[in-house]
């Protein structure tokens, strides 16, 4: 089984924030899959269900996101998930807004949530998949940036972004990451995925 796991903030006050990208990314798959997130598990809600016929579990860690890892390990072990089969999904603040890289392994890069699923799982070798949330300006402070709500240009546009992120994970589970990089790892919005 799969484990996709979008990263956040639970809470109102943070739902449509930059840093909770990984959570709207879930609730587009879920939506789109018929899959029920909404039981409680190891500090996160999940769901499971089947993407192109296979099973998955999606999830959502409760813990904030600095301490996502210490939620991810303990429900990957209680239902034997191996780290080959993690995919978690984050905002970056280093790409700008509506780009996407997809990565194999690598380093946390300061992200604090990665860092503590690093930790927790004692390795960086977790596919992961970054989508881009530098607004392309001066921000006087990144923390607060993260947190803040985002502007009413950002929110018409997370439609396309998150459903693109969430094509980019299925092509992962169902291709490969090595395919799913080729075709979905973009710089700037409007790329043509057919043409990559």
């Amino acid at each position: 089984m799969f484990l996709v796991a979008g990263l956040g903030n639970p809470g109102e006050e943070y739902a449509f924030s930059p840093h909770n990208l990984g959570f709207l990314t879930i609730d587009r798959l879920a939506e789109r899959h018929g899959i029920r997130v909404n039981r409680k598990d190891s500090r996160a809600l999940a769901g499971v269900g089947e993407i192109d016929g296979h099973p998955v579990m999606l999830a959502k860690p409760q813990t904030f996101m600095n301490l996502s890892g210490t939620s991810l390990a303990p429900l990957m072990e209680k239902h034997s998930i191996g780290r080959e089969n993690l995919i978690v999904i984050y905002d970056e603040l280093d790409l700008p807004w509506l780009s996407l890289r997809i990565k194999p392994k690598g380093s946390a890069a300061g992200h604090n949530g990665m860092k503590s699923v690093i930790a927790s799982l004692k390795s960086s070798d977790i596919v992961r998949v970054r989508m881009g949330i530098h607004p392309g300006r001066p921000i006087a402070s990144g923390a607060d940036f993260v947190l803040a709500p985002m502007k009413r240009s950002q929110r018409e546009e997370l439609d396309e972004f998150t459903g693109y992120a969430a094509d980019a994970v299925r092509s992962i589970i169902a291709e490969g990451v090595e395919k799913a990089m080729t075709k979905y790892n973009r710089r700037a919005p409007g790329l043509n995925t057919e043409d990559a």
